[in-house]
C-alpha cells in the first residue's frame, strides 16, 4: 500500500519531453566523436542533429553541437555523463541560456521543366535560396535558415519535383558577448 493506506496506485506523473541544443568543447583527437556517440547509443538516447568542426586550431579543440530530446532529468543525466568523458572540456545547454541562434544549411536538387521550373525559381527567390547549379531540367539550391524554414522549403519543393536533399545539421551559438 502507498503512504495514504489505499490500494489504489499513485497517479502517474507525466514529464514533458523537450528539445535541447548542447554545445560540447572537446579535444580534437581520433575517437572523441565515437565516444560521445557511443554514450548516446549505449544509453538509448537519440541524436536528432550533430555537427562537428575544429574551432580552435592552436589548442586542438573542436565544437560539437548536439540536438537531442528528453525530460529534464534525462537531459541533466546526458550533460553529466558528457562532462565525465575524457576528451570533453565543457558542456553547455544552449537551450537553458536563452534564445540561442540556430542555423542549418541545406542543398536541394529539384528536377522539372516548364511551369515546374518557373515555380521552383519563384520559391527559391521567396525563401532567399541561392541557385548553385542550373541545367535545362534541374536546379541545385542552397538555403541557410532555421530548421522550420528549411522543412517548409522542402515540403513545397516536394510537389514540384524534389530529387535529393543534403542537410548539415544545426550550428548554434548563444547570444551576447560571453564566450562558451
Amino acid at each position: 500500500m502507498n503512504a495514504m493506506n489505499t490500494h489504489y496506485p499513485e497517479p502517474t506523473r507525466i514529464e514533458t519531453v523537450n528539445r535541447h541544443t548542447l554545445a560540447v568543447i572537446v579535444d580534437n583527437e581520433p575517437g572523441a566523436l565515437a565516444r560521445i556517440a557511443g554514450l548516446f547509443s549505449g544509453r538509448g538516447y537519440n541524436i536528432e542533429s550533430l555537427t562537428v568542426s575544429e574551432t580552435e586550431e592552436a589548442r586542438h579543440l573542436s565544437r560539437i553541437t548536439i540536438v537531442t530530446t528528453g525530460t529534464n532529468a534525462v537531459i541533466d543525466q546526458i550533460k553529466a555523463q558528457l562532462d565525465r568523458l575524457v576528451p570533453v572540456h565543457r558542456v553547455v545547454d544552449l537551450t537553458l541560456q536563452g534564445q540561442a541562434l540556430e542555423r542549418e544549411l541545406c542543398l536541394v536538387k529539384v528536377a522539372g521543366t516548364g511551369e515546374h521550373r518557373s515555380e521552383a525559381l519563384r520559391l527559391a527567390a521567396a525563401f532567399g535560396a541561392r541557385t548553385l547549379d542550373a541545367t535545362l531540367n534541374s536546379f541545385v539550391f542552397e538555403l541557410t535558415g532555421s530548421t522550420e524554414e528549411i522543412d517548409r522549403f522542402i515540403r513545397l519543393l516536394t510537389v514540384i519535383g524534389l530529387v535529393e536533399i543534403s542537410r548539415t545539421g544545426i550550428a548554434a551559438m548563444g547570444r551576447g558577448a560571453e564566450p562558451l
